[in-house]
Parts: C-alpha cells; structure tokens; sequence
C-alpha cells in the first residue's frame, strides 16, 4: 500500500469517526440528546397526567399513567419508581400523589404549554385545531426564563385560548370559575369560560362547530339524549359528552346579544349588512388583517361579485373590492342583513 492510499484511508476513517463520535454533532450523540429529550417528555407527561388526576380528583395510577402516555403497564411501573426516587410522587396505596417538587414542577410545564397556545392564537395563523399538539412539544423545550420573557411579550395573560388558567411563575393557579354546559336549562343564555381540549377528537368537533371560549351561547333542548345550542344565529348539536366539554357561566338579560344575527358568507351578491363584530375564534395575524381592511364593527359591507364556485367572494368595503374565503366571512358577524331579490 503506497502511502496516497494510506493517507485516503486514515482520512476516511477519520470522517467516518468525526460523522459517528463527534461530540455534539456526531450520530451517537444526536442519538443520546434525543432519548434524553424523550425520556425528560415521558417524565413531565407522567408529572402532567398526575397533576390533572389531582385537579379532578380521581387517583392517579401506574395504569392510568400507561393509558395516558400509551405505555405497557411494566414501563410505567419503572416510570413511577424513577418520579418516586427522585421526590416528585410518593405512594398512598395504590395511588400516586405529587410532592410539592412534583407539582412545582408540573405547573412549569403546564405554564408553558398554555402560554405558547396563548402566542399561537394571538401572534400566528396556525388553525385553532393545532395549538394544542405543537404546544405539546414546545414545553419539553422551553426553559423557566423563556416562559417568563414569553409572559411579559405577551402581556402576562391570565387565561389561555382555551379559557384555561395559566399558572404564574410562583406556580399559583387562578382559579376557574363555570359549570359544565348540561348544567344549563332550555331558554338560558350561557357564556362560554373554557372550552377542554382534550381528549382531541372531541375538541376537533367542538372547533369544527365553531365553539370558542368568550361565545355567548342560548340553550334551546337539554336533554338526556342530546343538546341543542344557539351559537351566532346558528344551531348546533352535542352529545351530552361533548356538551359537558364546554364550560360556562350564566349571562344576566344586559349581557346577551340581540339580533338578528348572521356571518357575511350568508350575503348574496348585491346583499348589504352592517359588521357588528368579529369572532373571537378568528385571532393572530388573520384577525389584523381584516381590521386593516377597515372591517369593524359599524362597517357596511356589500356582496359584490362570486367566483364560478362561490368561493371566494368579492365584497365592497369603504370603497375597496376585498375577496374574502367563504372561511374568513364566517368568522365576520353581521346585521341587519339585506338580501337581494
């Protein structure tokens, strides 16, 4: 072998080991950063998971833990004995209980994760029904002075999207006021505080009906079989399930919205309606962005011209032709409404 081969192959090897040893790039310890990372997240899920048990008030197990986190019983076991070594649970029976560490440590993370839903509502046009999975993977990441540097940006919020308390940095928890929706008789006019975002197939259709915390609502069947709603002019349907998702507190007769109401998307072309406000689902970026058009409340607003599908729809507004998506016109709340004949 001459020593140009030599020198090819001691090069080689010495890449290959760059590539698999480095020590802050290299494939093993990428590969070590990430099971830390995941074995840290199954930790805080499992802290999360008992604080919720907590807040409900129903034991918190190692079965519970293996559902909640979709792990076999035998690993949860070993997951409990680690929180339990490290003074974040103890055993009382069956059940496991937070420490003060253990809880201290559980509301971090849910700081984090309801301050982060907070800024993707409010700052960004991520859709509603994704706030909760990316917040999910952004409190694994976000250390104590980020949330606190995120807090003071977004002006030390109370309340999450949801309607959910966000815990301070002292790690207290104002508390959250409301009944659950079934608990309103037909003809009551209720406000929505707190809609529960999980488990996520019901939230998605809680979202999907177009359900949002600060929505005043009036009850009009509550029955053992289903509840019936009225939610800006329009009727929407629960499961008593779905409906008890849905946290609220009564509206005195001053409170309540008189209409009759109707979002734009129910104006023809030629039909004219005056804005009498946007929904509070619409947020962040969009919301600006039809406040710059001049879309506010005592606006008059004119369907002008339709697309050959309907969608999207030219209007007239302050003597500007804007095109809005039939899901953007949903979101504008409007009345009197003209329609052409």
């Amino acid at each position: 072998m001459n020593l140009f081969t030599y020198s090819v192959i001691l090069l080689a090897a010495i890449a290959v080991a760059l590539v698999l040893f480095s020590p802050r790039k290299g494939v093993f310890a990428r590969w070590k950063q990430r099971r830390t990372h995941k074995a840290r997240s199954t930790t805080e899920d499992a802290l999360k998971h008992a604080y919720d048990c907590e807040h409900r008030g129903v034991g918190c197990t190692i079965e519970s833990i293996a559902g909640a986190l979709s792990l076999s019983v035998d690993h949860a076991a070993r997951l409990a004995t680690q929180l339990e070594s490290g003074r974040l649970v103890r055993a009382d029976g069956n059940a496991l209980r937070l420490t003060p560490d253990g809880r201290s440590y559980a509301l971090r993370i849910i700081r984090v994760h309801r301050l982060w839903e907070r800024y993707l509502a409010d700052e960004t046009s991520v859709r509603e029904a994704d706030w909760h999975l990316k917040a999910e993977r952004q409190e694994h990441r976000m250390t104590a002075a980020e949330a606190d540097a995120l807090a003071a940006q977004l002006g030390n919020p109370q309340l999450d999207p949801h309607g959910d308390p966000i815990p301070t940095a002292a790690g207290e928890v104002p508390e959250l006021k409301g009944d659950p929706l079934t608990s309103l008789k037909a003809g009551e006019f209720g406000k929505i505080v707190h809609v529960e975002d999980e488990p996520h197939a019901i939230y998605a259709q809680l979202i999907a009906e177009g359900l949002h915390a600060g929505m005043i609502i009036q009850v009009v069947e509550n029955s053992s079989a289903r509840v019936r709603l009225e939610a800006n002019g329009e009727e929407v349907l629960l499961a008593p399930m779905f409906a008890r998702n849905l946290t609220v507190t009564s509206v005195p007769e001053e409170g309540r919205s008189h209409g009759p109401f109707a979002t734009l998307a129910s104006l023809r072309p030629g039909g004219s309606a005056m804005v009498t406000g946007i929904s509070r689902a619409c947020r962040g970026q969009q919301r600006r962005r039809l406040m710059d058009l001049g879309i506010v409340p005592g606006t008059t607003m004119t369907a002008e011209l339709s697309s050959l599908s309907g969608d999207p729809m030219a209007y007239q507004v302050r003597g500007t032709l804007v095109a809005l998506r039939k899901e953007q016109a949903e979101q504008i709340v409007v009345s009197p409404v003209s329609v052409s004949s």
